[in-house]
């Protein structure tokens, strides 16, 4: 009887929450009038926002699965001198603001030597759209690195040894047998990483400035609407972001069933 209980209040609770988050969610989609909705997507600072958020995310995303397939790999695999510094370091982002991040990365890419150097190379991190692509990437890693680890740790490494033995370099071990392995982890890190990057706010408006139409990504367009009192154009990005995240994950779904 007690195990009944116990068991239907962790079910109430289970529906109760998920219930009041698809309220939350459908408000937005029912509010808005969808004739106004239809003329804010056409409007030029809709379009260029969700070009730029588009394009941001795309090569954020990738240059976070160039850098988070490899950390994954290592942390799981190897032991060394600062790998529990790593993990640590890698992860703060997690914990605490994107305001917070933001700014750090405003510090170090200012006008300071290594900001200067990065000017130097063409690198303007700072109010650029560089600067978006910069500010998703580093709110995004953590979460992939993450996910990498946890992949690679489930992947039983007697395979690998097996590789080994057989004349492989770890490099080639790599390639032929970790990586193919982990195929379901990599697009899951993809699409989260895409997700997150899409929706980088705090980050984004403090290292590139979120200036109108110019570093103007969806939540930012989101952000400075509220701003100014235009509730229209605020929740038209908002859709588009929940839309935008929800086909992410919908092809992240149909992927991961037909592999």
């Amino acid at each position: 009887m007690r195990v009944g209980v116990f068991k239907g209040s962790l079910i109430f609770l289970s529906l109760l929450v998920t219930g009041l988050l698809i309220l939350a969610v459908g408000s937005l989609f029912l509010v808005p009038e969808w004739a106004e909705v239809w003329a804010d997507l056409s409007s030029p600072e809709m379009l260029f926002s969700l070009r730029l958020s588009i394009s941001t995310a795309c090569i954020s995303a990738s240059m976070v699965m160039v850098v988070a397939v490899p950390m994954g790999f290592a942390l799981s695999r190897f032991r060394f001198w600062g790998q529990g510094l790593v993990r640590t370091v890698v992860d703060l982002p997690v914990a605490f603001p994107e305001l917070v991040l933001g700014l750090c990365l405003l510090l170090l890419f200012g006008k300071n030597g290594f900001g200067d150097f990065l000017d130097s190379l063409g690198l303007s991190l700072v109010f650029s759209k560089q600067g978006v692509v910069a500010a998703q990437f580093f709110t995004a890693l953590p979460y992939a690195v993450r996910i990498m680890k946890s992949t690679f740790d489930y992947i039983n490494p007697r395979m690998e040894f097996v590789s080994r033995s057989l004349g492989y370099t770890l490099f080639e071990t790599f390639l032929r047998v970790s990586l193919p392995l982990a195929k379901n982890g990599v697009l899951a890190a993809l699409v989260i990483s895409f997700a997150r990057c899409l929706g980088t706010f705090g980050t984004v408006l403090i290292l590139a400035g979120g200036s109108y139409m110019h570093t103007e990504t969806l939540p930012i367009t989101l952000y400075l609407n509220i701003s100014y009192g235009n509730m229209g154009m605020a929740l038209t990005s908002g859709i588009l972001l929940v839309a935008v995240s929800f086909l992410a994950i919908f092809i992240f779904e149909k992927t991961e069933t037909s592999i």
